[in-house]
């Protein structure tokens, strides 16, 4: 039996949520809300500047849109707890407005049909689970775990990271840069925001901001707790972006041994989860790329046995939405 998903918020993330979505089996999509008109909502996803032109039939009608011969009911509410989604049957709801990041908020959604809600987002404050898939996804709990935050693109990379790092080498502290394409949050002309920073023109700058990776971790590994620290530089391309990420380990490595120990991880318990990369690519080689994490095993270097850099790429926006996509999944199997 399919489970049945709608998506609130039809911005970056959640058309990438039906893109991909629409390619695994064991998903209905029933119902969309955006407070923008039906036309406009399927034109950005039938033509997309980063991704190309979606490859099937997608129409539109004033109730919503049809994709591939299957219709999609389209509503436009303001507040999750006036969306119809009874009328659709929906039973999960990707959150992905990026409005809607706390518990009381989010859990709005729920109703007669809906039982689970997944924030495409680190949450704001406490959620009832917060998951990074392939290290705490096992720790998901049906009863109880109802509003979920798939944490962060970067956290999804980074975590993987921290991971492989720590479970073999055991981390004292580290330090995280995240090199990342510019995103809506950002300007295209200098424009008032309260980060200055990203009040500034995204295409004309290399932008220092901040990111809550580092404290999203500790979520997932809370005894790194107050070890690690992150900064965010926001870089004028569209997509995919990079974790760079140095820290001291107790037990003494090497270039070659963290090598091996992530292309192992690859190829074993965090496959399709992570990659490993041999290729001197760049950027624009990973966009569509689906893994959380790409380990640039050409990048890795070791200082006196216990000073370890690790370089990863990520395409924070199919890559990310890709773990939205199975958390949709993972919490479905059980309704």
């Amino acid at each position: 039996m399919s489970i049945r998903v709608g998506i609130n918020g039809f911005g970056r993330i959640g058309r990438h949520v039906l893109r991909i979505g629409l390619g695994r089996e064991d998903l209905e999509f029933v119902g969309i809300n955006d407070i923008t008109d039906t036309e406009t909502l399927a034109h950005l996803f039938k033509y997309d500047s980063v991704f190309g032109r979606y490859p099937g039939e997608v129409e539109c009608n004033g109730e919503g849109i049809t994709v591939d011969g299957k219709f999609i009911r389209v509503f436009s509410e303001r507040n999750p707890a006036n969306i119809p989604w009874a009328e659709t049957g929906a039973q999960v709801i990707a959150e992905a407005s990026g409005i809607f990041r706390t518990r009381e908020a989010a859990a709005a959604h729920m109703g007669e049909t809906v039982k689970k809600v997944i924030i495409t987002a680190p949450a704001s404050g406490k959620v009832d689970f917060t998951t990074v898939m392939g290290i705490n996804d096992d720790d998901y709990e049906p009863e109880g775990h109802d509003v979920i935050s798939n944490a962060s693109c970067t956290t999804n990379c980074f975590g993987l990271l921290v991971k492989v790092l720590h479970e073999n080498f055991s981390i004292r502290r580290g330090e995280m840069t995240t090199i990342h394409s510019y995103t809506n949050d950002q300007r295209i002309l200098d424009t008032p925001h309260k980060d200055k920073r990203r009040a500034r023109a995204a295409a004309l700058s290399i932008i220092p901001t901040s990111t809550g990776a580092a404290n999203a971790i500790q979520l997932v590994f809370p005894e790194l707790k107050g070890k690690l620290s992150a900064v965010a530089v926001r870089v004028p391309t569209p997509n995919v972006s990079l974790v760079d990420f140095t820290c001291e380990v107790e037990k003494g490595t090497s270039a070659d041994d963290v090598n091996s120990k992530f292309k192992e991880a690859a190829e074993g318990t965090l496959s399709g989860y992570l990659a490993y990369v041999e290729d001197e690519i760049v950027s624009s080689d990973l966009v569509g790329d689906t893994h959380s994490c790409s380990f640039d095993s050409m990048l890795t270097s070791v200082v006196e046995d216990n000073l370890v850099k690790v370089v990863a790429w990520y395409d924070n926006e199919y890559g990310y939405t890709s773990r939205v996509v199975d958390l949709i999944e993972l919490v479905g199997e059980t309704l």
